[in-house]
């Protein structure tokens, strides 16, 4: 009987994820999914500067942001919480998105900025390689914004994680 296991192979730098269920014509059988997907191969670009910004925001009360400010969140120092968590995030990117090639980065800044309402989280990546910095850009963003969540959810269970995009390339 088929279980509907499924066979995932790494072949140089591509995955390649077969639905072992197939027809008598070798077709998929049974509404399975065949897909096959692949690193950009960049082998042949050049490195050059790259340099990336992005930003994302966190809704939460305004005691919350006054906490914040004056540090007086229980779990410590959110802003340099934040801060580390944000660069660890984007020097990491490649570890946890899968066909992120790892990239050279040569400096990293955390702009965290409080409103009335929200707080701004930004990241700028700058390095030389042969693809972007977008995605450590985006990843410090997250990593800032999920780090400053944990560490004011007593305070504020209602915080929302918002917006996060590429600002400049």
């Amino acid at each position: 009987a088929d279980c509907g296991i499924r066979l995932v192979e790494i072949v140089g730098f591509g995955i390649y994820d077969r639905a072992l269920r197939k027809d008598v014509n070798g077709h998929v059988a049974g509404g399975g999914i065949e897909m096959t997907i692949r690193m950009r191969d960049v082998s042949g670009k050049k490195s050059t500067a790259r340099r990336a910004v992005a930003e994302g925001f966190v809704v939460a009360n305004p005691e919350t942001i006054r906490k914040i400010r004056q540090g007086k969140i229980g779990k410590g120092d959110v802003v340099a919480g934040a801060t580390l968590a944000g660069i660890t995030g984007a020097k990491r990117v490649s570890d946890i998105i899968p066909l992120c090639h790892p990239v050279r980065i040569d400096h990293v800044v955390i702009d965290i900025r409080t409103f009335e309402k929200k707080i701004r989280i930004a990241c700028t990546v700058r390095g030389k390689d042969r693809t972007g910095m977008e995605m450590e850009a985006m990843a410090g963003v997250a990593s800032a914004a999920l780090t400053l969540y944990d560490m004011c959810k007593p305070e504020d269970p209602g915080m929302r994680i918002t917006e996060i995009g590429l600002v400049e390339k």
